[in-house]
């Protein structure tokens, strides 16, 4: 198990893995917070019963340990890619100028998406703690605390920024996931890279479609 984990192989599967999980909860996310379009009621309700789950505990403990997982994995394959290239040469190889950008910065952008994750959970987590009660059940009043965030002009660019940062990592990473686990293939190769890009758009727009609709709503 220790040499699995030490691996190159090894490594590679366990971002796949991790990526294609993170991906998955980012979908979930995105489609449950569209909730803010129903109304509050809905939108709090939604959030009080994910909250008040005896589970969420242990859940938002394996989402820690995953993308803590995928992002320390993810830093020592670029460092090991890195150190293995030859050096000495001020001009990029062939192999290197055909390498698309986002492959070769998604170090980059995983870690602005960590630093806006921290942000993002101190901003809502454990923001301010207003309250409504509906059927004789209090909860917190998660809607009109993100109708005051995403009043803010600057955390709307921020986010929005940040969530394209996503996007471009998403475009990637979904076909590197099977790539890693040896799903890939010259048959399917196309077909997983087209359904990245737009797996990448959904995610994208649906998420920034919530702070551009509280915003110009007014």
């Amino acid at each position: 198990m220790i040499r699995y984990f030490t691996s190159s192989i090894g490594r590679k599967q366990l971002t796949g893995v991790a990526g294609l999980g993170l991906a998955l909860f980012v979908l979930t996310h995105m489609a449950g917070n569209f909730l803010i379009f129903v109304g509050p009621e809905a939108y709090n309700t939604y959030s009080h019963n994910l909250i008040s789950n005896h589970l969420i505990y242990i859940i938002e403990a394996g989402l820690l340990t995953i993308f803590g997982l995928h992002f320390l994995m993810g830093i020592i394959l670029t460092i090991r890619n890195r150190m293995a290239r030859p050096q000495g040469y001020t001009m990029a190889s062939n192999h290197e100028k055909k390498t698309p950008i986002q492959s070769r910065t998604m170090m980059f952008q995983g870690s602005i998406i960590a630093v806006f994750v921290v942000y993002h959970l101190i901003t809502f987590k454990f923001g301010p703690e207003y309250t409504v009660t509906y059927n004789g059940i209090e909860m917190r009043d998660l809607y009109r605390l993100t109708l005051e965030i995403f009043h803010n002009p600057a955390y709307v660019g921020l986010y929005i920024f940040c969530l394209l940062i996503l996007g471009v990592h998403l475009s990637h990473g979904f076909a590197s996931g099977f790539q890693s686990l040896g799903l890939k293939d010259d048959k399917w190769s196309p077909v997983l890279e087209k359904f990245g890009i737009f797996y990448a758009v959904v995610v994208t727009a649906g998420f920034i479609s919530q702070p551009l609709y509280v915003f110009f709503k007014g």
